[in-house]
Formats: structure tokens, C-alpha cells, sequence
């Protein structure tokens, strides 16, 4: 047990940035250890706090430190290892170091205290007869009811009318406001088994009744079958009348009831199995002999892995995951969406079986508690997750694995806006360990570090068997006729292309390249879209307002007639989904078996290995999807990509619009000819010449790379420069305006002069779910600078943000602006 003298560095799940310091709780009879959860006082609350470190000497009086109320946990919740990992974290994006914790942990273990809203006898008689007309909407809750929950108590607290009024009702005795501690939501799940006593055999059965008799068998022969306990829906599943007999044989000692735990797992359907291990290519081997001895020797080593689709990433993963294990050490295998975890796993367990673990936001509750349980016994070794795994509680790391390291779904768009992928890096090297950050297409801001030497560079250049890319062919949608004044969605080249593969009984992929919400302006002449005079991004077009805006800074039109490339008169609205492809591909083509592979029909993991067993088991003809199909998966008979609009991320408000444009078609076009057969793209276009569509045709990285580098050095964007996004939101919109003004000559007023402030402006979203949405944006390649200017704005609002009226958010490191 800690020394008693001794006091707590707590982090509390609550808003606060700083560590608060707490005595132990009084007759502590369990060790403390760091990671384990609290039940502290704050204010005039109870709330979890996450136990850090031990401190000699506090820096508040001791006179005014309070003692813990509980603890909460027998055992830490969380590696020591992780502190210096969660206060780095808490540090750089500005962001409670409580709150850090309370997101990395499993949903559910968060213990605090609550007023319950309680109507008393007295108030039962005396408020059902107050009219309906002038009772609060919530009293016919508690009326019918008796209580309402704390949550809810909390929001009528908050209005001081109906404060007043339970204040009124609190003093006649009619309701009653009582504390309570809410309980974690989630834990061990048990069931109930059944184990026979010694005396089981020894007594009498004539004594026993006709059912008691039958259980007592049945119990036997499922004994006989099995060893250990047996579980009692088991027993009722065979014999209804089991649960009432199983008390009365308990009752005279025949057998015994125990709560024995039950392991929820997530690896109910995986969709592929890969032998092991597989021979490699010697551009493979040369890689992992540079890996190999990072693993080796436990030393942070950060290597790019640069390999065209398909020329075998994941066996280099799976190989040096094997090394890992070997040395006695675990392994993080970070992916950007569950769509490739699901990929990955089978891959993985077919490899290291029960060693592999999953996190990510498709489990269940539970389901994520027991396998994090699992890896912090040691019991899983291999975490296989999106951005949230790389919080996995693993010991001993020997590798990180970070797949498709450039895809912007690794940085987290709300609450600690983190980026995973960055902060994967930042734990192999608190870990000593070798990261390895996987791509076809690497993001600009990686290839940057491994040209710097930042980074190792290992290149795949082959695919393997020294299959051939696939040819891509674009087509110029300028020049095919409109319908009512618009592109048709499929070319005559791609709807004969469509027909051969459906007679040659090979499959198709559609892919829609559509990213974010809004429409552009776009010239059908020349293909550019409108953009801003001075920051060169497309500007947004708003329906509500008719205003073209864009939301870096601010400028706005409020109308587009005459294309600023070309001076056509030919501009027009672009934007469609992926039910409109179906439904026209089904015109089209009737007899064909066709599925939508999109976030819509992906709700659940259950569905989506259906739909990609579905395809790999030849029974679908074409497939439909946006960017969830270019994602790693290997379809070996799918021999032609369409990509009905290339377009559509260029137009994007947003200065990595080029390289992400690229990506996706990369990715998109490497789905093709990767079985026996070549594979061929159909890419349309309105914008041919765009350097983006032309260095994908090539499969040509380091023609784009050069490019977008050129581009970004000339306007002082990453990697030359780094990015913070200030949010303000309220359900006033001059409210928020005026916050959002105030701030930005604040901003102006301190900033150094390595910093430039853009904005304000409405963000691109600019109402959303009630709330008003400004933004302003710090650019600067002085870090040091930027930081203390963000921290100033935080701490020095022009009014108390938080206050229910407006709220300041920050983003640190941007990945979009909507």
C-alpha cells in the first residue's frame, strides 16, 4: 500500500486542464498504483479521477488538499508506461488531461455524482392537480414516473426560472433532490454455470422429484461431454423446468450455482484466412532486413513504407509482427477505418490466433472492455484498430504499424481533435520501438521527413508476381453531350466497358469520388471550378445564402457568371451520390448483380463482411462505393475501375485537395488486375489537365509530391508551415459573429511575425445541428510562437466561452476546415 504521507497526482474526468492533488482515501486497504481509477471530490460533486503519479511535496497547501472518497479499481486501468503519453497529448492539442484518459478508455467507466429529482407522497396529490397549462413539460415525467434521472435534473437546474420554481416545491416538501453516484455502465459480463458437489452421487435419488431427477441427469450427461462448469441456460435450453430445479438441488447441496465470467468476442465473421507464411519478393526481403534489426534492438526507427497497390505491405506487417512477438514484445497495428481492420484481421488471426485483439468503434461496449482487459493481462499481444487503438493498452511494445498512414481519417474531427497517425509515431518512440507508416501514396508531410531523413524510406515498386499496373484511360466529360444541362453519369466508354466485363463474367468497381457535403461551381469548358482570389481553394457554394464563400478567408461572391480560367458563361452546379449510380447501373443494366458498398449500407460490421464475402465468393457482378472500396481490399477478379467523377475532391475548400485527389484515384485504380488477369480504369474527368489526374494516370507519386510541395512552399502551407483552427459556436449568430470578430484582432494584436491570422469566417458548415459555426485560422512556421498564441486566445477569450452562449474550440494540425 502507498505510504499514507503520501499524496496523489489525480487527473479528473472533468474540464479542467491542470492535475488536481488528493490525500489516499481514509483506510486504504489496497495498493495504489498508477492507472487505477478514483471516486474524488470536486466542488461540490463526486467524480472519476485517474491516478497519475505520487507526489512528496504538492504544490497547494496541504491544509486544502482533500482525500480521495473510493477507489474504484483493484487494478490500474492503464499502463504507467502511458502517463508521459496522455500529459504530451493533453499539452499539444490543449485539451483536459482527464478528458484525455477518460476518451482512450473503454465507453462506460466513468463514475461521478448526479441529483436525482424525486416527488415525494405529498407532492404526488398536490402537483396532479396544478393545470397542464402552467406546469413545466417535465412534471408529467415525474408524475408518472416519480423520478427523473440526473442527466435530465441537470438541464432544468440550468434555467432559473424553473429553478426557483423546484427551490418552491423543495421547501413545501412536495419533491426532493437527492445525490447519487451514477455506476459504470460496463464490466465483466457473467452468466450462471452449475458444478456438481461430491455428495451428488451419494444420495438418494427416490428422494428427489421427477424434475429434480431429470436436471440431475442431464447435468450428468452434459458433464460427461464436457469439463467444467455448465453453464445453466445450457440446461434450460434442453429443459425448461432446469432453472426452478436447480435452486431446490442447490438447496440440498447437490450442486452448486457460481457467476463464472464470459468473454465477449468480436471475432465472430472474418471474412479472409491467409496461409503463413508467404514467399517474398526480393524488393520484400529488403525491407524487412532493414526492419528486422530496429525490432531487434528495440530502437525507435520512424520508416515510410512506400508500395504501389498490391505489391505486398501486409505480408511486410505480418512478418515483422512475427519478429516482434518472437522478441517477447506486442505489437500496434493502427488502420484508418474499421473497413480495414476487418481486412486486416483475418489476415492477422489466421497468423497469431487468440494473440490478436481488436478496438474500434464497431464493437460493442463490452466487447471493447474484454479485449482490453485481454491486452492489459497480456493475454493479446497484436492490437489491430483505427485511430483509437493507438491508446491500446499494450506493454512491452516492439513494433507499431500505422496502414495507409496518408488517409485523413486517422485525425479526429471532434472532442480531442488528434491526429492517430502522428501520435503512433510519438509512442514508438516513447516506446523505443520501430514505427512503420505504410502507402501507396504517402502524404506529402511524411515523404517530406523521409526525403529529410526524418524517416527511413523503403520502396515496393513492383507489384507482386510483377503483375502490370493498370492502364487508365481518361475521358473528358467537356466534350459528351449534357442531359437537361448536365454530364451524364456514365461515358460511352465506360458503359461498353461495363458490358465486356459482364459478358467476360469479370467484376467491376464503381467508384464515386465524392468527400465532404456541398456543391461547387464548375466551368464545362475548362473544368475549373470557381475559386478564392487569394487562397487559392474552391470556393463553397451555400444553397440557403446563394453565396459562393471561402472558408479560409472569407471572401465571398454572392454569384459566379463567367469562368475566371476561361471566360466561358458555362458554369454549373455539381454534386450527386452513390443511390443515383445504383439506380442508373440498374437501368442500365438489369440482369447484373449489383451492391453498394457506402457508409449507408455499412452500418454494421455484420453487413459489410456480408457484402465482401459477397464479392469475393463471385456473387456480385458490379460495386458501387465511395472511398471505403479503394481501402486495401484485394479483389483478385475484379479487372476494370470505374471512376465515374474524378473531380469532386478537387473542389474541395481545402489546400490538400490536389493530394488527396490523387490518393483516392491511386487507391481506387490499384483495386484493378490484382489476380491473374490485367485490370483496366475508366477515369472522367472534367479537368484532364490537372496535374493531380494527369501524375494518376501515371501512377506517378514523385511527379505529384514535387508538385504539391512547389505549390505549398510559394503559399506558406504544411510542411513549411503549421496550422491551428479556432471554432466558435453558438445558437446566436451575432453572437457568434462578434465573438469570432473580437478574437480575430486579438489574434491579430498578439500574433508574432512569424504568425499569420486568416479570417474570420463562417466555417464551410456553417450551421450545424443548431449551432452557428465561425472559425479562424493561425498559420505560422514558428511553433513556439503559435502555440503561446493559441494558449493566449484559450485563456483570454473576448467573453467566457463555455458560458452556454458561444464555444471555443481549438484544432490543432487541421485535417479539413468544415
Amino acid at each position: 500500500m502507498a505510504d499514507p504521507l503520501l499524496y496523489l497526482e489525480v487527473a479528473v474526468a472533468a474540464p479542467i486542464t491542470k492535475t488536481l492533488t488528493y490525500l489516499p482515501p481514509a483506510n486504504c486497504g489496497i495498493e495504489l498504483l498508477p492507472g487505477m481509477r478514483l471516486l474524488v471530490p470536486l466542488g461540490g460533486r463526486q467524480v472519476t479521477g485517474y491516478l497519475l503519479a505520487f507526489l512528496d511535496k504538492p504544490e497547494t497547501k496541504p491544509a486544502r488538499i482533500k482525500r480521495a472518497t473510493d477507489i474504484l479499481d483493484q487494478t490500474p486501468f492503464f499502463p504507467a508506461e502511458m502517463v508521459p503519453f496522455y500529459r504530451w497529448i493533453a499539452d499539444y492539442y490543449h485539451y483536459p488531461i482527464g478528458e484525455v484518459i477518460r476518451g482512450a478508455l473503454p465507453g462506460g467507466l466513468t463514475q461521478q455524482s448526479g441529483r436525482l429529482l424525486v416527488l415525494t407522497e405529498k407532492g404526488k396529490s398536490t402537483l396532479s392537480r396544478i393545470d397542464p397549462e402552467n406546469h413545466p413539460v417535465w412534471l408529467e415525467k415525474l408524475l408518472s414516473t416519480g423520478t427523473i434521472p440526473g442527466g435530465a435534473t441537470r438541464k432544468i437546474w440550468r434555467k432559473p426560472k424553473e429553478q426557483r420554481l423546484l427551490k418552491e416545491w423543495q421547501d413545501q416538501g412536495l419533491v426532493e433532490i437527492q445525490e447519487t453516484i451514477t455506476s459504470d455502465s460496463v464490466g465483466i459480463k457473467t452468466e450462471t454455470c452449475v458444478t456438481l458437489t461430491d455428495s451428488a452421487e451419494e444420495k438418494s435419488r427416490s428422494k428427489l422429484k421427477l424434475s429434480e431427477q431429470k436436471t440431475l441427469d442431464l447435468i450428468l450427461e452434459l458433464a460427461a461431454q464436457n469439463a467444467g462448469p455448465i453453464p445453466r441456460r445450457d440446461l434450460t435450453r434442453i429443459y425448461s423446468g432446469a432453472r426452478q430445479a436447480l435452486k431446490s438441488l442447490a438447496a440440498k447441496g447437490l450442486v452448486t450455482l457460481i457467476e463464472q465470467a464470459i468473454y465477449r468476442d468480436p471475432f465472430d465473421e472474418a471474412p479472409t484466412r491467409v496461409p503463413e507464411p508467404l514467399q517474398l519478393t526480393g524488393e520484400q526481403e529488403k525491407a524487412l532486413a532493414e526492419i528486422i534489426p530496429a525490432i531487434e534492438q528495440n530502437k525507435f526507427t520512424p520508416f515510410l513504407l512506400h508500395g504501389v497497390t498490391g505489391s505486398g505491405k501486409t505480408e511486410i506487417y505480418a512478418q515483422a509482427t512475427s519478429t516482434a512477438l518472437q522478441e517477447g514484445g506486442s505489437v500496434l497495428i493502427m488502420v484508418p477505418e474499421i473497413a480495414l481492420a476487418t481486412h486486416l484481421e483475418g489476415y492477422f488471426f489466421s497468423r497469431f490466433g487468440d494473440q490478436v485483439a481488436l478496438l474500434h468503434s464497431g464493437l460493442s461496449k463490452g466487447e471493447r472492455y474484454d479485449q482490453w482487459l485481454r491486452m492489459m493481462r497480456g493475454e493479446a499481444k497484436v492490437a489491430i484498430g483505427a485511430r483509437s487503438a493507438v491508446f491500446a493498452p499494450l506493454k512491452n511494445i516492439r513494433l507499431i504499424i500505422v496502414d495507409e498512414e496518408h488517409d485523413g481519417a486517422y485525425k479526429q474531427e471532434d472532442g480531442l481533435r488528434y491526429q492517430g497517425r502522428d501520435l503512433a509515431v510519438l509512442r514508438a518512440s516513447l516506446e523505443e520501438a520501430p514505427v512503420i507508416l505504410g502507402s501507396a501514396t504517402p502524404s506529402v508531410i511524411s515523404f517530406q521527413h523521409a526525403m529529410s531523413g526524418k524517416y527511413h524510406l523503403l520502396n515496393l515498386k513492383k507489384r507482386i508476381e510483377e503483375r502490370p499496373m493498370p492502364e487508365v484511360k481518361v475521358i473528358d466529360l467537356k466534350g459528351i453531350a449534357t442531359v437537361s444541362g448536365r454530364p451524364p453519369l456514365f461515358s460511352p466508354e465506360l458503359i461498353n466497358a461495363l458490358k465486356e466485363n459482364l459478358a467476360n463474367g469479370e467484376q467491376s468497381l464503381i467508384f464515386l469520388n465524392r468527400r465532404g457535403y456541398a456543391s461547387l461551381m464548375l466551368c464545362q469548358d475548362c473544368g475549373q471550378p470557381v475559386q478564392c482570389r487569394d487562397c487559392q481553394v474552391s470556393l463553397t457554394l451555400h444553397q440557403g445564402r446563394q453565396e459562393l464563400i471561402c472558408h479560409y478567408c472569407g471572401y465571398t461572391i454572392k454569384s459566379a457568371t463567367v469562368c475566371s480560367g476561361c471566360n466561358s458563361f458555362r458554369l454549373i452546379p455539381i454534386g450527386f451520390g452513390t443511390e443515383r449510380l445504383e439506380a442508373e447501373l440498374v437501368h442500365l443494366f438489369p440482369k447484373a448483380r449489383i451492391a453498394r458498398l457506402d457508409r449507408d449500407t455499412t452500418t454494421n460490421r455484420r453487413n459489410f463482411i456480408s457484402i465482401l464475402k459477397a464479392v469475393h465468393q463471385q456473387e456480385v457482378d458490379i460495386l458501387i462505393g465511395t472511398q471505403i472500396i479503394t481501402k486495401g481490399h484485394h479483389f483478385p477478379n475484379v479487372t476494370l475501375v470505374g471512376i465515374v467523377w474524378a473531380d469532386a475532391g478537387l473542389g474541395l475548400p481545402d489546400y490538400k485537395s490536389g493530394e488527396r485527389t490523387f490518393q483516392l484515384l491511386c487507391q481506387a485504380t490499384g483495386r484493378a488486375g490484382r489476380g491473374e488477369k490485367p485490370g483496366r480504369v475508366i477515369l472522367q474527368t472534367h479537368h484532364p489537365s490537372h496535374h493531380s489526374i494527369i501524375t494518376a494516370q501515371a501512377h506517378d507519386y514523385r511527379a505529384l509530391f514535387d508538385r504539391e510541395l512547389t505549390l505549398r512552399e510559394k503559399l506558406n502551407y504544411p510542411p513549411f508551415s503549421r496550422l491551428v483552427n479556432l471554432r466558435i459556436e453558438g445558437d446566436q449568430e451575432n453572437t457568434v459573429k462578434n465573438f469570432a470578430l473580437t478574437l480575430s484582432q486579438i489574434a491579430k494584436k498578439k500574433s508574432g511575425k512569424f504568425t499569420t491570422v486568416l479570417g474570420p469566417a463562417p466555417a464551410p458548415l456553417a450551421r450545424l445541428r443548431g449551432q452557428h459555426r465561425w472559425q479562424l485560422l493561425l498559420k505560422g512556421n514558428n511553433i513556439s510562437e503559435l502555440r503561446a498564441l493559441t494558449l493566449y486566445l484559450m485563456q483570454n477569450p473576448p467573453v467566457k466561452a463555455g458560458s452556454g452562449q458561444v464555444k471555443l474550440s481549438v484544432d490543432v494540425d487541421p485535417e479539413n476546415m468544415l
